[in-house]
């Protein structure tokens, strides 16, 4: 007996009034079997996607032509798909026609993963499971429904999606299917960027998001979704500080990484993309700021919003800090300033201690506690850490020194910082245009 979301229960109860063949499908029962909590509830039908469209009041036709459409109850949304069969596939993605059908079972051959080909009708108590899903989810098993090399050449997701479903639910891959993925990455290779993105980010929430890329690694597909990653397999690093090469350490510290932050993880996952085209016997020179760059290449070609990009970029750029109590407080401020900010210090020490975390030594974090509790201090003063906290600005730079708009105004202004920064007390009005008497 699956407990159903009550949305979902009165979608069903409808269209069977109506005559029509109506079974929650997919995902939704297989999380159930597993006593997970289903994050969608999609139900599957004998009715158009007309007929559905006119039988609930709120509906967003998401995708007509496949037979889907999106019905708005007070207590979710819910995708409501017409039965269907599939013809040829022609570009990796989507079939070159569906026919809809009023057969369930048709619909179910055609689904990618035997454990999401199950379908339950909650009135009748009733589990439709012509695969062997149930046995497929006691064995702990990715299996692709039929011929895997089919199902995968269909659609260049799938693949992915076995990845991902194997560290979600932590189970293996069939060695037919996972075989099949090999052969079958120039469909991958056509799949837009923006869905392969969304699979990556998907993977970032499992417990451990390492399982994924290793089955990644192993398949191939780590080529071609992150090869900047795939490059860091077999990459010593020094044994004293290490346990791991660059690979194994940068799935570990993910793994590490705060789970409900899937950017801050790929961060994590990102930050020593570097280290093999940086390493000079055993040292890594530069990693931070080149593995910058790759990552900001990496995240554009799988086109990641900018703030996203800039919220790794900036992570990885800086994650080499080095802190000690000798700081002063001008250089915590320095620290502040380079990072963009008190507000991204919490990310940048989620990174350390998730990096610290799968090396060698762990440190209990008492360092990052120390510079919290400075950094606190400073925003609690209210200290300048940007041009823009001056109590001065460019056009009282331009009066004082009798000069127009130029690099000149940004210099002075610079300059001034550098000194607030070592002495906060100096930010005040009147002695920052002494001080800028004195560049006449």
């Amino acid at each position: 007996m699956i407990q159903v979301k009550a949305g979902a229960a009165a979608i069903i109860e409808t269209l069977k009034e109506r005559g029509f063949a109506a079974y929650l499908v997919g995902g939704c029962v297989r999380d159930s079997l597993l006593g997970l909590t289903p994050a969608e509830w999609d139900i599957t039908t004998a009715a158009r996607p007309e007929e559905v469209s006119r039988l609930f009041p709120k509906t967003v036709p998401t995708g007509l032509d496949y037979g889907t459409v999106t019905v708005r109850l007070a207590d979710g949304q819910y995708e409501v798909t017409t039965f269907r069969s599939d013809e040829k596939y022609v570009d990796g993605r989507h079939p070159l026609n569906v026919r809809f059908t009023d057969d369930i079972h048709k619909d179910l051959a055609r689904r990618d993963f035997t454990i999401n080909a199950l379908a339950y009708d909650p009135a009748a108590s009733r589990l439709i499971d012509d695969f062997n899903g149930q046995k497929d989810l006691r064995a702990k098993i990715i299996r692709a429904v039929g011929d895997p090399a089919a199902r995968f050449s269909e659609d260049g997701l799938r693949p992915l999606r076995a990845c991902r479903l194997a560290a979600k639910l932590e189970f293996a891959i069939e060695p037919a299917t996972f075989a099949a993925i090999a052969k079958t990455l120039p469909v991958v290779k056509k799949v837009a960027a923006e869905r392969l993105r969304d699979e990556l980010v998907k993977m970032l929430t499992a417990a451990r998001p390492s399982l994924a890329c290793e089955l990644m690694r192993q398949s191939g597909l780590l080529k071609i979704i992150l090869p900047e990653l795939a490059a860091c397999a077999g990459v010593s690093q020094p044994p004293q500080f290490h346990t791991y090469d660059v690979y194994w350490h940068s799935l570990y510290a993910c793994d590490a990484a705060p789970g409900n932050d899937p950017v801050l993880r790929l961060a994590v996952l990102l930050h020593d993309l570097a280290k093999p085209q940086c390493k000079v016997d055993n040292t890594f020179y530069n990693h931070d700021q080149i593995g910058a760059r790759l990552a900001e290449t990496a995240m554009k070609r799988l086109k990641f919003s900018s703030a996203d990009i800039a919220r790794v970029t900036n992570l990885v750029a800086n994650h080499m800090f080095d802190y000690t109590s000798a700081w002063s407080d001008a250089a915590v401020r320095r620290f502040l300033r380079r990072i963009g900010g008190p507000g991204n210090a919490p990310d940048l020490f989620a990174l350390r201690r998730a990096d610290v975390a799968a090396m060698v030594k762990v440190n209990n974090g008492e360092y990052l506690l120390e510079l919290r509790q400075r950094i606190d201090k400073i925003i609690e003063e209210a200290d300048a850490l940007h041009v823009s906290d001056l109590k001065v600005d460019g056009n009282d730079v331009m009066k004082t020194l009798k000069i127009g708009p130029g690099p000149r105004v940004g210099r002075v202004l610079d300059d001034l910082l550098e000194k607030v920064l070592d002495d906060p007390g100096l930010n005040e009005r009147g002695t920052l245009l002494k001080l800028i008497k004195e560049h006449a």
